[in-house]
């Protein structure tokens, strides 16, 4: 199987496929998934002196996390006020301080592990598109008082020294925040997971588990693994055998493009290197790569199916913004499913004793896998019980066939709003 065209997989380090499971294996622990979660569950696992074996149904980070936007920054996508109802301030805090942990996991590795290919660059500004600055000078002031994270506010009059459009009122800049080449990263960590011992299986999928003995068994078309743990770390792809975790997650598909390569110009549209976002239901996503090149994405919906004028739809949304960009072409177009908790807040904790789940991690950036991953190494190795912080936000039914449904009518519920903030804005 080859991996979707995308400007990820046209760059990447190495897309040699790696076997399928033929034999019967033994490994303390079995990792079903080969995306961001399991390979960084993996990598905890393998540090704290446990076998591991990894099990991908079709090539590692084949999905989501070899497809995305590429940002690393701090927080989870259900926000800090879902965190406080739940938790409290003091969880909320503590959840947080996670999702900080999980960015210097990221960035530790590139480090340690000289993974130079993932181009990591630093910064994110996130972006609104309609008048707002008391409530987000409040936030900026929120985050530093109650959560030590210090953002920069952006008024109207700065925000041109970062990009030149009239589409945005106000903003902040989050310096503790990167963005990379996911897709490099998660190739770059396989690699060194199989040289520290760790093997992984490609075009492997799963067809039945017993989970329910004191060894567990995980049986693929070909080959089988016994282990004393079994981590469930798949995402919008997640096969049958995910059961309850499958019919706990929603599927939401997300699209991107990368431009051709534009030259002087898009510096002239875009003078930073950080990232951008705005804050809409269905955010405009974008960053600089290659150089001068533009990585767009956005807009999200239920649907499976790709567009067939995808590239088309995400060329007007990134000519509303940069009307200057006419001219420049989309070379290369993909979509991707995430896998979305209800609650918006990631699944990571202990379904059974001895089965664990790592998932849900749609819309949260690349930071949130790598702690997850950490959290249930930790619990496996007896090392720390931190992962609990997560039952606040246990296996939510995600409503069945009507589920997307539901999620479709929320978020064009949600798009009205973001229409109407914004054109209050410019009636005003």
């Amino acid at each position: 199987m080859t991996y979707p065209d995308t400007y990820y997989s046209r760059t990447a380090i190495d897309v040699s496929q790696r076997p399928s499971l033929t034999e019967t294996l033994s490994a303390d622990v079995c990792i079903i998934g080969g995306g961001l979660a399991g390979l960084s569950c993996a990598q905890e696992l393998i540090n704290r002196g446990k076998s591991v074996v990894v099990l991908e149904s079709r090539r590692v980070a084949w999905g989501a996390s070899g497809r995305n936007g590429g940002f690393v920054t701090a927080g989870f996508a259900g926000g800090e006020e879902l965190a406080e109802q739940r938790l409290g301030m003091t969880g909320a805090k503590q959840l947080f301080d996670l999702s900080r942990e999980g960015v210097d996991i990221v960035r530790n590795n590139i480090q340690t592990l000289n993974l130079k290919e993932t181009s990591p660059s630093p910064g994110k500004i996130s972006v609104i598109r309609y008048h707002d600055p008391d409530s987000l000078q409040r936030y900026c002031d929120k985050m530093a008082r109650d959560y030590g994270h210090e953002l920069t506010y952006l008024s109207k009059a700065d925000l041109p020294d970062y990009m030149n459009t009239d589409r945005y009122h106000q903003g902040y800049l989050d310096n503790q925040g990167f963005h990379f080449h996911p897709l490099n990263y998660c190739l770059g960590l396989a690699r060194v997971i199989e040289q520290r011992g760790g093997k992984i299986f490609e075009d492997c999928e799963v067809l039945s588990m017993d989970q329910d003995s004191p060894v567990k068994s995980v049986t693929t078309a070909r080959g089988k693994v016994n282990a004393q743990d079994i981590v469930l770390c798949g995402g919008g792809y997640s096969g049958k055998v995910f059961d309850k975790v499958r019919r706990s997650l929603l599927p939401i598909t997300t699209y991107v493009v990368v431009t051709e390569k534009i030259g002087p110009l898009l510096q002239e549209c875009i003078k930073t290197g950080a990232a951008i976002l705005d804050d809409r239901m269905a955010s405009d996503y974008y960053r600089i790569v290659d150089e001068d090149r533009l990585l767009w994405g956005g807009r999200v919906t239920t649907r499976t199916s790709e567009p067939k004028d995808l590239a088309a739809l995400l060329r007007q949304d990134m000519l509303d913004v940069y009307p200057a960009l006419a001219g420049v072409k989309i070379e290369t177009a993909w979509s991707g499913l995430m896998a979305y908790a209800r609650h918006k807040m990631p699944y990571i904790g202990e379904i059974k004793p001895g089965v664990w789940t790592c998932t849900a991690f749609g819309g949260h950036g690349m930071n949130t896998a790598p702690i997850g991953g950490r959290l249930i190494a930790e619990a496996i190795t007896g090392e720390s019980s931190r992962y609990k912080l997560f039952k606040a936000f246990d296996l939510q039914w995600n409503g069945g066939p009507a589920g997307p449904l539901v999620a479709q009518s929320v978020y064009w519920g949600l798009k009205l709003t973001d229409w109407w903030n914004e054109r209050k804005s410019v009636t005003r």
